[in-house]
Order: structure tokens, then C-alpha cells, then sequence
């Protein structure tokens, strides 16, 4: 108990407050976490029966190679982004930000945006590895970004198969993917992130 009060000591005396957020924030939103391939398989029996493993699949690679699967797999989280509404803890840790004179300031690995959508200012959130409501060039042909509102996912999630018109770069009518950095990924366009961290 003496652990917790001098956390929340420390706390309520804080200039400012950096929060590190990952997998486990999320889940009490009811998001997949993908620990392991048993979670992942489980979340998406599909690629389970073909031994798809998680880096397997979130890869820029089988956007080349399959562009369906991966939209499938990735249509479908952000489907379920959308749907998650940022439970209760996200209103805690603004109430603390608001507490400090110079605020909360996030660095989560988190892509699905719940930080912002609960109310965190944009200007004080690092979104390490991207963010699923940005999308990029697959390949890329520009470095630009721009916001994934426009992709309405029809997905079947039993095959796990994008089933509507794959989401298009507008610069040069190729493949389209989310601005998320993935395994074994060298296209990552990072300026936003990067920007961001700065």
C-alpha cells in the first residue's frame, strides 16, 4: 500500500505526465491483443488453418502478394477501431493530465486512435508505430498520407477476405495500406510519427 501512495504522490505533485501505453490498454476497450499466435489464431481462425502467424500477415509483403487477405485482416481491425469506444481509463488518465500544469503527454505502440478519440490533444500523442486511420502508398509512389474515412471494410471474416474495392493510392492507383509500421517493413512512410516524437 505504501507503493501506491507515494505513485500517487508523485503523481498529483507532477510538472507533467508521460504515459507509455501498449497491447493492454486497449483490451479493456475489447480489442485483440495478438499475444502469440494461439490469440491471434483465435481472433482469426481463417489464418489459423493455414498457419498464418501474426508477422506473417501484418507485413507489407502480403499486401504485394495478396492484397485481399491482408485488407481482410486489416479491414477488419479497423472495423472494430471504429466500433471500441475508449473505455473509462482513458478518462482517468485525462483527469491526471489535467492536473498537471503542462499536461499528459502519450507514447503508446497502440494503433486504433483511442487515445484521441477520448479527448487526448493530437499535439501530445505519439503514435509509435502509426495508426490504422491513416493510410499510405503501398509501394509508396508519394510520401503523403491521408485519412482512411473514405474505406468502408466489407470483409468475410470466416476466410478473412477483403470482399469490396481495395482501398486505391491517389497519386498513382495502386494498392493503398494503413500507415501502420509492420514486420519487415522498409515503405513505412514515418514523417508522421516522426513528427509526432518531436
Amino acid at each position: 500500500m505504501h507503493a501506491i501512495e507515494e505513485a500517487r504522490r508523485l503523481v498529483q505533485s507532477a510538472d507533467a505526465v508521460i504515459i507509455a501505453a501498449g497491447a493492454g490498454m486497449s483490451a479493456d476497450s475489447g480489442l485483440p491483443t495478438f499475444r502469440g499466435d494461439g490469440g491471434f489464431w483465435k481472433a482469426y481462425p481463417a489464418l489459423g488453418q493455414q498457419q498464418l502467424s501474426f508477422t506473417d500477415v501484418a507485413s507489407p509483403h502480403t499486401f504485394a502478394r495478396d492484397p485481399r487477405l491482408a485488407w481482410g485482416f486489416y479491414g477488419h481491425r479497423l472495423k472494430i477501431y471504429r466500433d471500441a469506444q475508449p473505455h473509462d481509463g482513458y478518462r482517468l488518465l485525462i483527469g491526471l493530465a489535467l492536473k498537471a500544469e503542462l499536461g499528459a503527454f502519450v507514447v503508446t505502440t497502440n494503433v486504433d486512435g483511442h487515445f484521441l478519440r477520448a479527448g487526448f490533444p493530437a499535439e501530445q500523442i505519439w503514435e509509435m508505430h502509426g495508426s490504422i486511420h491513416q493510410l499510405q502508398c503501398l509501394e509508396p509512389c508519394v510520401q503523403d498520407l491521408w485519412p482512411a474515412w473514405s474505406v468502408e471494410p466489407d470483409v468475410d471474416t470466416k476466410a478473412c477476405r477483403y470482399l469490396g474495392e481495395l482501398p486505391k493510392c491517389p497519386a498513382c492507383g495502386g494498392v493503398a495500406r494503413p500507415n501502420i509500421l509492420m514486420f519487415n517493413d522498409w515503405s513505412w512512410v514515418s514523417d508522421r510519427a516522426d513528427s509526432q516524437e518531436r
